[in-house]
């Protein structure tokens, strides 16, 4: 035997007792995709017939399903603050939308809050937000403030145009500090902006979280005039509403099936966590559908908070598996830093996922659920409007003048029945643990001092 072929032979041999690593073994990358305003009934693996979704699908297809997910809030910045926190939102500091103008605006992050890119960073990843932040418009509450390498997107809570992209005239897209004024819709922008920053990271040795934050289907609903055009002669019969909606909606649907492809063609799929879910329930006035649900976003009926949320993880969670766990948003933060072996931040309120994920029994948490919204005008003039589910039960309070309402998900997920009356022992109790609540969250400031002058 030659000198060389024996030593080509030892090597072979080497390899081959060297102990196999499992995918769970592995610290994965994270692509963390969150759709805005997209509700229960508007992904086609929910049983909606008008509207066609392959690729957020796909996720659910091939990983595992969450048939009973909700939002944190029924509105963007506390949905958004509870997932990068772990945290319910007023314990984050975000109790409401954050806004433009500082009178109207409900919420600044608590400066003792350590996000996600933070508390992966000792773990070696490299982390980046691509589209909407919508939890600060200036230092020190920007993202790369807050614990992001690189963030190449929109600041503000909404755009007026998804071509202009602006906000009351103002210019909020950013590429780090930078203000840039690129040329297309925020949709594909930002479905290209992810890929690119994904090549980049291919074949680099630590491991990347991306958090993908469409700002679609969010109004105002202005899908591509191909788009539109498409839906209109498939489904000449929807009303004009309806197809916008399920063009943007297709459309951005179409931007993840790009994302994942850039996954797969780089060969780095087998070993990404992609979860994709919505932060809070779709808007019906503009188009939504919230499916078998009560109301819609802005409300704390199941229509507003309910929302779809799939994981894939090749070789860990089982494909076209599904399960009723009552998970919420900021359970995603917990089960992420217990991904990537990190400990989780003192103060946090979620669960880790993770057993779940794994297809192990995991025993459904002895917890209050508790959402949450404080809103400006008229109708709400600074107040609260609230929700707590514990077990089957939910106690909701709509509004400022709304009289509060309870429950029994169990028998009446459509929450049609008003139990006040019939299970008065249950109301009290859910009343108290609402006040419990609502007392541990003012404790944290959400403003400046200056902010409301």
């Amino acid at each position: 035997m030659s000198r060389s072929f024996a030593a080509w032979f030892a090597f072979l041999y080497a390899v081959s007792s060297l102990p196999m690593v499992s995918a769970a073994d592995r610290t994965p990358n994270i692509v963390l995709i969150l759709a805005d305003d997209l509700g229960y009934g508007d992904v086609s693996y929910h049983g909606a017939t008008d509207i066609r979704t392959p690729h957020i699908d796909s996720l659910a297809r091939d990983g595992l399903r969450f048939d009973t997910f909700r939002a944190n809030s029924n509105v963007c910045s506390p949905t958004r603050a509870a997932l990068l926190s772990g945290r319910f939102p007023d314990r984050a500091g975000v109790p409401g939308v954050i806004r433009f103008h500082p009178e109207n605006s409900w919420g600044r992050l608590a400066d003792d809050v350590t996000l996600l890119p933070k508390a992966l960073k000792p773990a070696g990843y490299r982390s980046a937000i691509v589209g909407k932040w919508h939890l600060g418009l200036n230092e020190p509450d920007t993202p790369l403030d807050r614990g992001f390498d690189v963030f190449h997107g929109f600041l503000g809570d909404m755009m007026d145009d998804y071509y202009t992209h602006l906000r009351h005239g103002e210019n909020f897209m950013r590429r780090q500090r930078e203000v840039i004024s690129p040329e297309g819709h925020a949709t594909d922008l930002f479905t290209e902006w992810s890929c690119d920053w994904i090549r980049g990271q291919a074949g680099k040795p630590e491991p990347f979280f991306l958090y993908l934050a469409y700002n679609a289907p969010h109004g105002p609903i202005q899908p591509p005039a191909d788009w539109l055009k498409r839906i209109r002669g498939r489904s000449p019969e929807l009303p004009e509403k309806r197809a916008k909606f399920v063009a943007l909606t297709e459309h951005l649907d179409d931007g993840i099936g790009r994302v994942l492809g850039t996954l797969k063609d780089l060969g780095i799929e087998e070993n990404t966590v992609v979860i994709f879910t919505s932060d809070n329930g779709g808007d019906v006035p503009s188009g939504a559908s919230a499916g078998p649900f009560r109301s819609h976003k802005g409300h704390m009926y199941e229509g507003g908070l309910r929302v779809p949320c799939a994981v894939r993880w090749p070789g860990v969670v089982k494909p076209a598996s599904r399960i009723a766990f009552p998970a919420l948003t900021l359970d995603l933060y917990s089960t992420l830093v217990d991904i990537a072996r990190q400990p989780v931040q003192a103060g946090t309120d979620g669960v880790s996922l993770l057993p779940t994920l794994r297809g192990e029994a995991q025993p459904v948490p002895d917890r209050v659920q508790y959402f949450v919204r404080r809103e400006g005008g008229v109708q709400f003039f600074g107040k609260t409007n609230d929700a707590v589910i514990r077990g089957r039960w939910k106690l909701v309070h709509d509004g400022p003048m709304s009289p509060l309402e309870l429950f029994d998900l169990e028998s009446d997920p459509a929450e049609t029945t008003n139990l006040v009356e019939k299970s008065p022992k249950v109301f009290r109790e859910l009343v108290l643990e609402l006040s419990r609540q609502l007392q541990l969250g003012g404790a944290v400031p959400w403003q400046r001092a200056n902010s409301a002058k």
